[in-house]
């Protein structure tokens, strides 16, 4: 009996193999398999994509944030220059006139217009404030003279030079504006 039962049993188990092998050669199971394979490969492909447009973006950002920052540094190291700059033209309207002291005050002046042609080589550009209207972006008004001969909120003296590197203000020109005289506009208010 234990002879049959074990070939029953081994019957048994040859039929489940049989049931499980036709399940999985099945057209419907391999299509499944395949469509399956199909959805995972568009899921890691989409991901590897995302991944390659992270990282594009990420390189992206960081050239932008370097040179950023390399402005700033390079803003400041020019308003540095400019600063220099300016100490030199004040000491050179004191420069000594007599004979002795012309080839000193000489290498001075090359060095100044050497010190301007760096500038100028970096995109920095004076702004041209003298006699202009005064112009709040790039004009900073430290008073007002009353005048006759110069039309109101015109610039009629620069104290400080202003500068721009490339399109933006680097630093705004210290100017005094023109104002009309308290009598000419008590005569307008009168006449009014």
């Amino acid at each position: 009996m234990e002879h049959s039962n074990g070939k029953e049993h081994t019957q048994e188990h040859s039929d489940n193999d049989q049931v499980e092998i036709s399940d999985q050669d099945s057209p419907l199971t391999l299509e499944d398999e395949l469509q399956d394979a199909v959805r995972d490969r568009d899921q890691y492909q989409n991901s590897m994509q995302r991944a390659q447009a992270a990282l594009i973006n990420y390189r992206r950002r960081s050239e932008e944030e370097k040179s950023e920052a390399i402005k700033r540094a390079n803003t400041r190291m020019l308003n540095q220059l400019l600063t220099t700059l300016d100490e030199f033209t004040m000491a050179f309207d004191q420069a000594p006139t007599d004979d002795s002291q012309q080839a000193w005050v000489e290498g001075f002046r090359l060095i100044h217009r050497k010190l301007i042609a760096v500038t100028e080589s970096e995109g920095v550009t004076k702004i041209d404030a003298q006699d202009k209207p005064f112009h709040p972006a790039e004009h900073e008004a430290l008073g007002q003279v009353e005048s006759a001969d110069h039309d109101d909120g015109q610039v009629i003296h620069v104290i400080r030079p202003g500068y721009r590197l490339h399109d933006k203000i680097l630093r705004p020109a210290q100017v005094l504006v023109s104002t009309k005289p308290q009598s000419e506009i008590e005569e307008t208010q009168s006449e009014t």
